[in-house]
C-alpha cells in the first residue's frame, strides 16, 4: 500500500510491492544533513486529504515516543547489534490494553548511538523484527533538542520553575527551539513512512513531541491523532512566560484527543487556551471538548497505571524471595520507611530527609527502631542543579546518621548505586510505609508499585512469616503535588515544603492501627489493580475512536503557515460564499431583501470605538439607493444611538435592541414588534446585576428600553465566565414568574421580554415585501453570533413558504467558520465590505444603463 506522500515501509519490509512502482525500493531512514529545519518550511507542505481506500484491514496503532521501547547493545565479536524489548517501557506495556487485533508500530529514537554507516541496516532489522521505526538524530541536534529545549526549557517550566536568571532555568534560546521543531519534523517523516492515513491511529507521547501533531495534520487532514502529556501542565501564569506559548498550544490542538493525568493539568491547559487563544470549552455528555475551527478537540483525564503482570512475575522470582529474606534479616526489629526517587531538584529528597531528622528529634523513642531507606535513581537530566541536590542529600544523610546513629544502626540508608528491578521490589515488600514527597511530578507510579508489592504472594508471606489468610497492610505518605495523589484517597497527603507536617505524617503512618492500615491498603489495591496500564490504554483508544468518529462526515481543508497551520472542518453543505456567485445572482434579480448585522459588518474589530466606519456607511448608502433593494440593519444597540449614527441613510431600515424596535426608513416612526405591558421586572433584575458588577472588575450594565445587559468583556475571562453562570442562575430564579427571557451570549448576560429576537425582523421584512407585491427573489442575511441564528432559521424556513419567489436565491451567511444554521460563511468583516462594494458598484452600473422604478432594500443587524 502506498500513502499519498510516502510508500508504506511495512509492505516493503515484508516483500510487498508498492502500487506506484514495480521496483522494490529501500527508503533511507537517516537524517544525513546536519543543521536545523525551519519551523515555517515543509517539503511536503501541501495539505493532503487522502481519499484513496486503504488496503489494510487490520486496525493499526502507531505509537510515537521520544525513545523506542527497546534495549540495544553492540556485540564485541562481530561488531553487530543486539536488540530486545525493554519490558519496563510504558510504551510497550500499554500494548496489552489495545487488544490482540490491533497491530502496533513504534516510532522513536534508540537509547544508543548508531554510526551513520550502520543506520540503514539497523532500521531495516528493527522494522522487520520489532515493527519499530527508529529516528536517527545527529548528536549535535539531539543534544540541542533533548538536553537543550526539552530539559532546559520545557521540563523546568512544566514543573513550575521560572527562568528568573541565567543560572535558574536559563534564558530562552531560539536555536534550541529550532532544534526542537526540526526533530519533531523528522519524527513526522518517520510516521509518514509507515502510516495508512485512512485507517491508522497515531498516539503521540509527552512534551518532547508537542509540535508533531501539526506536521502530521498538515500531511493528512483527517489523520486520527491522539496526544498524551505525561508531565504536569503548569498554570497559565507560569505557562504564558514561554515565548513560543501559542505555537505549542495550536500544535496540540491539531490532535483529536489530548490526555492528561489529572483534572488540574487539563484545567490549566484549557485556561491557557481560553486566555491566549480565546477558545471556549464545554462538557458534552460527560466529555470535555474544545471547538477549534469546526473541529472538536476532546480532553481526556485519566492517570496512567502500572503493568501488574510484570510486577507479579518479578515477585515470583527466586531472586526476589532471596533478597526479601536478606533484607528481613538486615532490618529485623526495625520499621522500614522507603523512598524511591530520581536524583533531581523536583523529587524533594532533601525535604524528605529533613522531615526524617525532625521525626527523630521530636520522637526519640523512634531512634534505633525506624529506618528510612532512600533509593536514589540517576537523574534524567544533567547540570549544576543535579550536583547540588546530590551534595545536599549526602550532607544531610551524614548529619542525621552522625547525630542519631549508633553501631549497627543508621537511621538513613542512602542507596545511589543502580539496583536490579527485583532488588527494588524486595524493598517495597519489606517497607511498612512508602514516602513520595516530590515538590512537583507529573504522575509518579512508585506508590502504585508499592501497593501491588505489599499484596505479595504465598511464597513471600512464608519468607516474612505472615499468615496468608490475614489482610495485607500498607501506608502511603504522598505529596499533594504529584499526579497520583488524587487517586490515592487513603494516603496521608502532605505539603512537602512543610517539614513539620511531613514529620507528623510519618509519625502517624507508624502509629496507625493495624486495622486502619489494612483498610487503606485494601482500598488502594482495589483501585490500582483495576486501573492498570492496560485499562488506561484501552480507555484512551476508545475515546480516540469516538473523537475521530465524524472525520469522514466533514469536509476538511488546511489553512495557515508553519506552526500556525490548522485544519478547518465543516459540514459538506457549508461552504464559503463566492463573490462571483452572489454578484451573478444579484444582477439577475429584481426584488432584493438584505439583512445585515451591525457588529459583523460595519464595526472595526481593531478599534475600541463602536461608531460605524465611514467607508462602510457610504457603501450602505449606495445599496439603499438601488430601487430594487430593501436593506435592514439589525442591532442590539438602542434606537437613539442608531438614529444618530445612520441619519445620513434615508432609505435604510433599522431594527434596534435585537428587533424590539423597527423603523422602515429615516422619516418613519419607530414601531414595536411585540406588545410588552410593562417593564416592572427591571426593578428586580437591575439590583441583582449591580451586585455582580460591584464584585466583578471590568463588568458593566447596559440599560436599554426593552432589556438589561450585563457585559463582562473587560473582566478576567475565567472569573467573568464563572460570575456570568452564577448571574444567569440567580436571574432565572428571581425572574421565574416574569414574562422575560434570561440568556447568555458572547461576554454578556441579557434579560429581555419573551419573544423578542432577530427572527422577528426577518419575518417582518418578508411579510411587508409580500404585502407590497415585492416577492423577494434575492435574500442576503449576514450575522456573526448566536443571536443571528434566529434570522438564519427564518430565512431558510421561508424557502419552502409563500414569502419568497419560487426561484429565489437565498444567502444565509455567518462570519467565520463555525457551526451555524447558515449555509455560507465569509472569513471576516473585510471580505464583507469588499463584497458589498462589488454589489454597490453593480447597482450603480445598472442604474446608469437603465433606471428602474423604486423598490426598497432591507438590512439586518445582530
Amino acid at each position: 500500500m502506498v500513502s499519498r506522500s510516502y510508500s508504506n515501509l511495512l509492505d516493503l519490509a515484508y516483500g510487498g510491492t508498492p502500487t506506484l512502482s514495480q521496483e522494490k525500493k529501500r527508503f533511507p531512514r537517516v537524517a544525513t544533513v546536519p543543521g536545523l529545519l525551519s519551523e515555517v518550511e515543509d517539503d511536503n507542505c501541501n495539505s493532503v486529504s487522502s481519499d484513496a481506500p486503504s488496503s489494510v484491514s487490520q486496525e493499526r496503532m502507531i505509537i510515537v515516543g521520544n525513545q523506542l521501547p527497546l534495549r540495544a547493545h553492540q556485540n564485541t565479536d562481530d561488531e553487530g547489534w543486539c536488540f530486545s524489548w525493554d519490558e519496563d517501557s510504558l510504551l510497550l506495556q500499554l500494548k496489552d490494553g489495545l487488544g490482540e487485533d490491533v497491530e502496533v508500530i513504534y516510532v522513536g529514537c534508540l537509547k544508543e548511538e548508531v554510526p551513520p554507516n550502520e543506520q540503514d541496516d539497523v532500521a531495516q532489522t528493527l522494522l522487520e523484527t520489532f515493527k519499530c521505526v527508529p529516528a536517527f538524530l545527529p548528536p549535535e541536534l539531539f543534544t540541542k533538542f533533548y538536553h537543550g529545549f526539552c530539559k532546559q526549557h520545557l521540563w523546568p517550566l512544566f514543573h513550575y520553575m521560572l527562568p528568573l536568571s541565567p543560572d535558574l532555568g536559563g534564558r530562552f534560546d531560539r536555536s534550541l527551539w529550532q532544534a526542537y521543531v526540526s526533530v519533531n519534523k523528522i519524527f513526522a517523516d518517520k510516521v509518514m513512512e509507515v502510516i495508512n492515513p485512512d485507517d491508522d491511529y497515531v498516539w503521540v507521547h509527552d512534551y518532547h513531541l508537542m509540535v508533531l501533531p501539526t506536521f502530521l495534520r498538515k500531511r493528512f487532514n483527517r489523520v486520527k491523532l491522539g496526544f498524551f502529556l505525561h508531565s504536569p501542565f503548569p498554570s497559565s501564569e507560569i505557562y504564558r512566560t514561554l515565548p513560543v506559548r501559542e505555537e505549542l498550544l495550536r500544535a496540540l490542538l491539531n490532535s483529536d484527543l489530548i490526555g492528561f493525568h489529572t483534572f488540574d493539568y487539563a484545567r490549566h491547559f484549557l485556561t491557557c487556551c481560553s486566555r491566549m487563544l480565546g477558545l471556549s470549552y464545554q462538557s458534552k455528555r460527560g466529555y470535555i471538548g474544545l471547538e477549534y475551527y469546526g473541529r472538536t478537540v476532546s480532553i481526556k483525564i485519566l492517570p496512567v497505571g502500572i503493568h501488574i503482570g510484570q510486577l507479579q512475575s518479578v515477585l515470583n522470582l527466586p531472586e526476589t524471595e532471596s533478597k526479601v529474606a536478606e533484607l528481613r534479616n538486615k532490618f529485623r526489629g526495625q520499621t522500614v520507611m522507603l523512598g524511591v526517587d530520581d536524583m533531581d531538584i523536583f523529587k524533594g529528597i532533601s525535604l524528605k530527609l529533613l522531615a526524617m531528622e525532625q521525626l527523630l528529634m521530636q520522637h526519640t523513642e523512634n531512634a534505633s527502631q525506624v529506618v528510612l531507606v532512600q533509593i536514589a535513581n540517576p537523574a534524567r537530566g544533567r547540570g549544576r542543579d543535579v550536583e547540588e541536590v546530590r551534595s545536599e542529600a549526602y550532607a544531610t544523610v551524614k548529619r542525621i546518621n552522625n547525630a542519631f546513629g549508633r553501631p549497627g544502626y543508621d537511621p538513613v540508608v542512602l542507596i545511589d548505586t543502580p539496583l536490579q528491578f527485583y532488588e527494588r521490589i524486595a524493598y517495597y515488600v519489606i517497607a511498612e510505609c512508602c514516602l513520595v514527597t516530590a515538590v512537583r511530578d507529573g504522575m509518579n507510579l512508585i506508590p502504585y508499585e508499592y501497593i501491588i508489592c505489599r499484596q505479595g504472594n504465598e511464597k513471600l508471606d512464608q519468607t516474612l512469616g505472615l499468615n496468608p489468610l490475614e489482610p495485607k497492610r500498607s501506608m502511603l505518605v504522598v505529596s499533594e503535588f504529584i499526579g497520583c495523589s488524587p487517586s490515592l484517597s487513603g494516603a496521608i497527603r502532605v505539603n512537602p515544603w512543610n517539614i513539620d507536617a511531613v514529620a507528623d505524617a510519618m509519625d502517624s503512618a507508624l502509629i496507625l492501627s493495624e486495622a486502619e492500615k489494612q483498610l487503606r491498603h485494601e482500598k488502594h489495591y482495589r483501585y490500582v489493580s483495576t486501573h492498570d496500564v492496560a485499562y488506561w490504554a484501552r480507555s484512551f483508544l476508545q475515546d480516540l475512536e469516538r473523537a475521530c468518529g465524524d472525520h469522514l462526515r466533514k469536509r476538511c481543508w488546511g489553512i495557515g503557515f508553519g506552526l500556525g497551520f490548522r485544519v478547518v472542518a465543516m459540514d459538506p453543505n457549508f461552504r464559503k460564499l463566492s463573490v462571483e456567485h452572489i454578484v451573478a445572482a444579484y444582477k439577475r434579480t429584481k426584488n432584493r431583501a438584505i439583512l445585515l448585522d451591525y457588529d459583523s459588518t460595519l464595526l472595526l474589530t481593531s478599534s475600541l470605538s463602536t461608531i460605524p466606519n465611514v467607508e462602510a456607511v457610504g457603501i450602505l448608502n449606495n445599496l439603499c439607493r438601488d430601487p430594487k433593494n430593501v436593506v435592514f440593519l439589525v442591532s442590539a444597540k438602542d434606537r437613539k444611538t442608531l438614529t444618530e449614527w445612520f441619519s445620513c441613510c434615508e432609505k435604510l431600515g433599522i431594527a434596534a435592541e435585537n428587533g424590539y424596535f423597527i423603523r422602515p426608513k429615516h422619516d418613519a416612526d419607530w414601531e414595536t414588534c411585540i406588545s410588552v405591558p410593562d417593564f416592572d421586572w427591571k426593578q428586580i433584575a437591575e439590583p441583582v446585576m449591580k451586585l455582580y458588577t460591584e464584585t466583578t472588575d471590568g463588568s458593566a450594565i447596559e440599560t436599554k428600553e426593552s432589556s438589561l445587559v450585563w457585559n463582562y468583556r473587560d473582566a478576567d475571562p475565567d472569573f467573568g465566565f464563572c460570575q456570568a453562570k452564577e448571574l444567569l442562575d440567580h436571574l432565572e430564579s428571581v425572574l421565574a414568574n416574569e414574562p422575560v427571557l434570561v440568556k447568555s451570549g458572547q461576554h454578556i448576560v441579557e434579560v429581555k421580554p419573551q419573544g423578542v429576537n432577530k427572527g422577528l425582523v426577518a419575518e417582518h421584512l418578508l411579510v411587508t415585501m409580500k404585502q407590497k407585491g415585492m416577492l423577494p427573489d434575492f435574500v442576503l442575511c449576514i450575522g456573526d453570533d448566536r443571536s443571528d441564528e434566529d434570522m438564519f432559521e427564518v430565512i431558510m424556513r421561508a424557502t419552502a413558504g409563500p414569502y419568497l419567489s419560487p426561484v429565489a436565491d437565498v444567502f444565509a451567511c455567518t462570519v467565520g467558520q463555525k457551526c451555524s444554521k447558515a449555509k455560507y460563511y465569509v472569513e471576516d468583516r473585510t471580505e464583507i465590505l469588499r463584497m458589498f462594494q462589488v454589489l454597490a458598484n453593480a447597482s450603480e452600473h445598472a442604474s446608469k444603463i437603465a433606471p428602474r422604478p423604486s423598490n426598497r432594500a432591507i438590512i439586518d443587524r445582530v
